[in-house]
């Protein structure tokens, strides 16, 4: 079992920039891909990237990509999101995640463990 705490979280003006971390407990991080999600008030919970176990391979949404860098230390057991040019838009919980398979990494119903959330507000 893993256990999963995320941090950073907080509130920045539009065009800001935010670093998101999330800390696994045990010594199995690099057998999880790991996602990071996001939900805003009154929506579903949307993919946002995933990184593979050995970080060799990046995803993201269209809507963060070339503004969200996904990045993971394994030495670290910690996992981030480096999230620039941030807008209103981005505005939501987010999520970090693990998963033993990675086969569906863009579904959140394909992962395992999850963190308790980080709220991130950007201002207009």
């Amino acid at each position: 079992q893993v256990q999963l705490v995320e941090s950073g979280g907080g509130l920045v003006q539009a065009g800001g920039s935010l670093r998101l971390s999330c800390a696994a407990s045990g010594r199995t991080f690099s057998s999880y891909v790991m996602g990071w999600f996001r939900q805003a008030p009154g929506k579903g919970r949307l993919f946002v990237a995933a990184i593979s176990k050995s970080g060799g391979s990046t995803y993201y949404a269209d809507s963060v990509r070339g503004r969200f860098t996904i990045s993971r230390d394994n030495a670290k057991y910690t996992v981030y999101l480096e999230m620039n040019s941030l807008e209103p838009e981005d505005t939501a919980v987010y999520y970090c995640a693990a998963d033993t398979d990675g086969t569906y990494y863009y579904t959140d119903f394909a992962y395992d463990y999850w963190g308790q959330g980080a709220q991130v507000t950007v201002s207009s």
